[in-house]
């Protein structure tokens, strides 16, 4: 508990600002949580639901340059893109494309896995004595690929994980069956994570965590931020809904929508939208034992609540652009073919904005410049995932405690404007 009590308003009430404010609450700090809408209206509540710790490869691995254009113009590829939107996105895009080497990859894994490499613990710890506990299911992670020599085009990707301290066993044929039967019959190879988990509800988990913070004397605003009020180069509050709140820090944490506040700030961010879709089974006719990654068509599966979850595809669109048919399509056809049992009462559909920084590592830390204003945000595919460890080093940074992990690769001084 800090001696020093603040007043912290945190922009953003997805996984990351909701277990920032839980952890500065702990601290002792005075907590303002705000967002245009609720907690867990966005990306929080439509994720695939793994803690897969085990996700630190980058979409950006070598190789990705020569397979993209033909990825782009198969209807059987993830990979979707709203073609009038290219001439906005190419600025982006090349910088995320130009760190499709082995060298960039190999460092984005380091950088990433002290931010997820414990998440199952990391939930843990953030939702004890919420009433979110319930959610958080210890569980395998599965990888399931056609057979040996399709998880052998993916050595790259493995070898790094082992590098980065992650172990697993092999499933193969009649072993694989024994462990879940429920799966196509040309899907012949898994890999296995143990210590990984799921969450069975995201958008409930992180609307039970925001609760607890209400009910321990956090406050809740639903509006728009405008502006981080500064004084002598010092956060002194924040605009939003026409007012002015007085605050010590604030944090930015908007997952895709922090670019113009972020600008604001002095960073000039490359972020990007990667749209992803669910669809979800509910009453289904059969549920797999564990969450699992196709690896063939790049999408999850993951056991919820009264429902399966199947979650993934990549759509480079924007922010205003309606949801698109295509990728929903493919989901559907992929999930046939993944689970030839599958049947729900009905199916429901969603898309939703993961946050894609160019350089694939979020932006986390203290604002150069600018004593009080932190950034919490550019997860990627692993906001759910690393949300509680993010949330829990921006809180030990405001109280003024140095986390134990060096925080300079994921500084948002590397997007600071020259001026």
């Amino acid at each position: 508990m800090t001696t020093d009590r603040k007043t912290v308003a945190i922009i953003g009430a997805g996984i990351v600002g909701v277990s920032a404010a839980i952890w500065l609450q702990r601290e002792g700090h005075e907590v303002i949580l705000i967002d245009r809408k609720g907690p867990a209206e966005g990306t929080s509540y439509g994720n695939g639901g793994v803690l897969a710790s085990c996700s630190v490869v980058p979409v950006t691995t070598p190789g990705l340059i020569a397979k993209a254009p033909k990825m782009l113009f198969s209807a059987d590829q993830p990979l979707f893109l709203r073609y009038g939107y290219l001439p906005r996105l190419l600025p982006w895009l090349r910088k995320y494309l130009s760190h499709a080497n082995a060298k960039d990859t190999t460092r984005i894994a380091s950088a990433l896995t002290p931010i997820i490499g414990d998440s199952l613990e990391d939930h843990t710890a953030l939702a004890a004595g919420t009433g979110a506990e319930g959610y958080i299911h210890p569980s395998d992670y599965l990888f399931i690929y056609d057979d040996r020599a399709h998880f052998g085009s993916d050595a790259f990707g493995w070898n790094l994980r082992k590098a980065n301290g992650f172990h697993w066993d092999e499933l193969e044929g009649a072993a694989f069956r024994a462990y879940d039967p429920i799966f196509s019959e040309d899907l012949n190879f898994a890999v296995r994570l143990g210590g990984h988990g799921r969450i069975s509800d995201p958008g409930a988990y992180v609307q039970a965590l925001a609760c607890h913070l209400e009910a321990r004397g956090g406050r809740f605003l639903r509006a728009d931020v405008e502006d981080v009020v500064q004084e002598n180069g010092e956060v002194t509050g924040i605009r939003a809904g026409g007012e002015t709140l007085a605050c010590d820090a604030a944090v930015l944490a908007t997952g895709v929508w922090s670019g113009p506040l972020a600008k604001k700030l002095g960073l000039n961010v490359p972020l990007e939208s990667e749209r992803g879709y669910h669809l979800e089974f509910w009453e289904p006719s059969v549920m797999p034992k564990s969450p699992v990654m196709i690896a063939g068509g790049k999408f999850v599966i993951t056991p919820m609540e009264g429902r399966v979850r199947l979650a993934g595809v990549v759509e480079f669109g924007g922010l205003e652009a309606q949801p698109s048919r295509a990728p929903l399509d493919l989901l559907r056809r992929n999930a046939v073919k993944a689970i030839p049992g599958l049947r729900g009462a009905h199916v429901t559909e969603w898309m939703g904005h993961r946050p894609a920084p160019a350089d694939s590592i979020p932006v986390i830390g203290e604002v150069p410049g600018i004593k009080g204003a932190f950034t919490g945000f550019g997860h990627h595919h692993i906001g759910l995932t690393g949300g509680p460890k993010t949330g829990r080093l921006l809180a030990q940074m405001i109280s003024g405690r140095q986390p134990n992990i060096d925080l300079n690769v994921y500084s948002p001084a590397r997007f600071k404007e020259a001026g």
